[in-house]
């Protein structure tokens, strides 16, 4: 089964130690360039801007890491226009074939990539990234005691330590940052759960089509039975039945038109 965006961001900054907290954040192309160097080791990475902020700067990225791909003979096109506009879904597919790569062809033992930018010169202590990312940052140390905030790795002061005159400012700050943090986790799942429910709905779309043709094969019956599984207690309405919830004819309809809105032509395949 193929990893979650919260597995594949984890990876990333594992790999990379950074911070990155969206993988839209990607877009910009110095972590695939970097990804790419973790196996090969000879990406021009001075050339990377890892404070790019404009689309060209993001298509100087990907020409690094082009020039890798074909002095390795990588037979990859990038989809350079789709990656620079920073949208998960592009961004999400390209990494999990990034990742795969990366699994494959590892060499094995730490690759220090703090070290690794340093050398080459694009260390991100010296970037201005704090727009689209932030850099790893040690704990803060108090003399008082100390309320661990859920979650995070924030601790906040409580009250009537000796710190207890501003403690309240920070609290606030901090549950400030935290609530910030989970509105973006929760918009995220929201376009990740959009991204998946539009690939189950083509493939929906494509059974329809197959069945109206009369296609009664075993694999078409496979994928009609894990489309329409439900789960225990979950029961599909008796009214309406034949249809789905936005009124779409279900398969086995003699009403599905082969040749209507749905054809093949008009279905986004990923």
């Amino acid at each position: 089964m193929g990893e979650s965006r919260v597995e594949l961001l984890a990876w990333v900054n594992s790999l990379l130690q950074l911070n990155y907290t969206k993988l839209e954040q990607l877009g910009m192309g110095a972590a695939y360039c970097q990804i790419f160097d973790s196996i090969w080791g000879d990406l021009q990475l001075h050339k990377v801007k890892y404070d790019a902020k404009h689309e060209y700067e993001y298509v100087a990225n990907y020409k690094v890491l082009q020039l890798a791909f074909d002095q390795h003979g990588v037979d990859k096109v990038i989809p350079v226009e789709k990656l620079i506009k920073c949208k998960l879904t592009d961004n999400m597919e390209f990494l999990i074939w990034c990742k795969r790569f990366h699994d494959m062809y590892y060499p094995g033992g730490h690759y220090d990539a703090a070290a690794r930018r340093k050398l080459c010169g694009t260390s991100t202590s010296r970037s201005k990234i704090s727009s689209r990312m932030t850099a790893y940052s040690s704990p803060r140390k108090s003399s008082g005691s100390t309320l661990s905030v859920p979650g995070g790795g924030r601790s906040i002061s409580r009250p009537g330590s000796s710190h207890g005159n501003v403690s309240a400012a920070q609290q606030i700050s901090e549950l400030t940052h935290r609530l910030e943090d989970s509105a973006l986790a929760l918009e995220a799942l929201g376009t990740e759960r959009d991204f998946y429910y539009s690939k189950l709905r083509d493939i929906e779309v494509l059974v329809q089509q197959e069945a109206a043709r009369g296609d009664q094969s075993d694999l078409l019956m496979l994928i009609q039975q894990i489309l329409y599984a439900t789960e225990e207690g979950f029961e599909v309405p008796d009214d309406g039945a034949g249809e789905d919830p936005e009124g779409v004819v279900m398969v086995g309809s003699e009403d599905v038109d082969p040749d209507g809105p749905y054809g093949y032509d008009d279905v986004d395949m990923y």
